[in-house]
């Protein structure tokens, strides 16, 4: 089965051609294999609008397909991870509040689908992380994995036997929004003190801006070029291991609150595998090494030491990739 998986983030839009050999079971359980035949990216610039971008994304499929030497006409279906909330059934988008412009009720499947002639399903973009970890990557072979995408902003998803658990409306898995601090800093959503505003790439960056105010001779200020809005999870993390004790209080803030965040997942869910994916989790060990102590400290009613937390492991096509898995699931 050929299908392409399309991942829409706040500023890149990434295609893949996804073959999968041995295609779905009846009960819609693992792929047996997944090779990439092709993959394309271009800059979001969400600034021009729904129907620009959603027409890039369709030029985008077209040339991810010539590259891989397909016809549109090839795929089993086309599949699209969204930043937010969207409608299963009619693929219109609801809430994006990563991407510039109008974006709510957006026929954005419709429109791809008559762009494309091909049939098109949407997915959260968190969501297509977790089930391409779960199928093809870290979570391989685990009953329960817990995904968290930490990014410009925090994602995630639950897969329990290879099913991705919906709750209402697919809205099952927004961590991101676990309240850390009723009286927190506010975030995107409307809430106070979300993980969201203490894990991602954006919270990073605020929270080195405020630091580095009072430490203009900071390693970290110095290789941001002097300028904090320049500071990225992987600066800090260089600055980090060179002793910079800036960058060190930053890195304890931030795993703090991501491995209570990951412990209550654990004591809710008692999971065999919790993958971290994105740039902040690519900080690799000096985030895992941390947030693996905190579960471990905190978890006490769960076996921790049967729960795998884990860098992810297919990189920044796992959103495409599990967005194309997603859409080959579907119409069966």
């Amino acid at each position: 089965m050929i299908l392409a998986g399309v991942d829409l983030g706040g500023t890149k839009i990434a295609v893949v051609i996804l073959q999968t050999a041995g295609g779905l079971d009846d009960t819609g359980g693992s792929e047996t294999d997944g090779h990439t035949l092709a993959r394309v990216s271009a800059p979001t610039d969400s600034h021009e609008g729904p129907e620009v971008v959603l027409r890039r994304i369709a030029t985008l499929v077209r040339q991810a397909c010539a590259n891989a030497h397909l016809d549109v006409a090839d795929l089993a279906a086309v599949g699209l991870g969204v930043p937010g909330v969207y409608n299963l059934k009619t693929g219109y988008t609801l809430f994006l509040p990563n991407l510039a412009g109008a974006w709510r009720n957006v026929p954005a499947g419709p429109f791809l689908q008559e762009a494309l002639e091909r049939p098109v399903w949407l997915i959260n973009d968190a969501r297509a992380f977790v089930l391409a970890e779960t199928l093809l990557g870290a979570g391989r072979g685990a009953q329960t994995v817990v995904g968290f995408t930490l990014g410009t902003g925090v994602g995630g998803g639950i897969a329990i036997n290879g099913q991705l658990f919906w709750g209402i409306d697919g809205t099952a898995g927004e961590i991101g929004h676990l309240t850390m601090d009723p009286d927190g800093p506010l975030c995107t959503c409307g809430n106070r003190g979300c993980l969201e505003t203490y894990a991602s790439g954006v919270a990073i960056q605020k929270l080195a801006a405020r630091r580095l105010a009072d430490a203009p001779d900071s390693l970290l200020l110095q290789l941001a070029n002097g300028d904090p809005t320049r500071v990225t999870p992987a600066l800090v993390g260089q600055a980090a291991t060179m002793g910079d004790v800036t960058a060190q209080s930053i890195l304890a803030y931030v795993t703090k609150y991501l491995g209570v965040g990951v412990a209550n997942m654990v004591t809710t869910l008692s999971p065999d595998c919790v993958v971290l994916g994105g740039s902040v989790a690519n900080l690799g060990e000096q985030l895992l090494a941390p947030v693996r102590a905190i579960v471990r400290e905190r978890c006490r009613a769960i076996p921790v030491d049967r729960v795998r937390i884990v860098q992810a492991e297919l990189g920044p096509d796992a959103g495409a990739i599990g967005a194309a898995l997603w859409a080959g699931r579907q119409g069966r």
